[in-house]
């Protein structure tokens, strides 16, 4: 069996990381595998400790690892600002899978699934939930 869901989270932008573990859980039943999929191509998924510190910790590894402050081409290209947005996205990809029994999802104690929004803006995302399994 597969089954298809969806729903939106309003982000703020700029490598704001959202906890959408309770949609996500809210949404199996039985046992099998999600796929999460967040649409467009300027925020990512992945799971961490949802911890403040931690949280940080990511942000600034991403601005480590592509700077804001640097020239994107993309800026000359398409005129547009969020070039150090699609690249963050395209690093940490767009989907993640995580397997589910019981009608709860597998888990570590302190992992969550988590929406990073690399935007220039405050966006409204389209999270994908697709579950495969009884």
């Amino acid at each position: 069996m597969i089954r298809t869901l969806r729903f939106t989270v309003r982000t703020r932008g700029r490598t704001d990381i959202v906890d959408i573990t309770s949609q996500v859980a809210s949404a199996v039943r039985g046992s099998g595998v999600a796929t999460v999929f967040v649409s467009g191509s300027t925020a990512g998924l992945t799971t961490i400790e949802n911890e403040p510190g931690l949280l940080e910790d990511l942000r600034e590894a991403f601005e480590r690892i592509a700077p804001s402050s640097r020239r994107y081409h993309h800026a000359e290209t398409a005129g547009d600002d969020n070039g150090v947005a699609h690249v963050r996205a395209a690093m940490l990809g767009p989907s993640l899978t995580v397997p589910f029994a019981d009608g709860r999802l597998l888990l570590g104690t302190w992992q969550q699934i988590v929406l990073v929004d690399f935007d220039t803006r405050p966006r409204t995302r389209e999270i994908t939930v697709q579950l495969v399994g009884e």
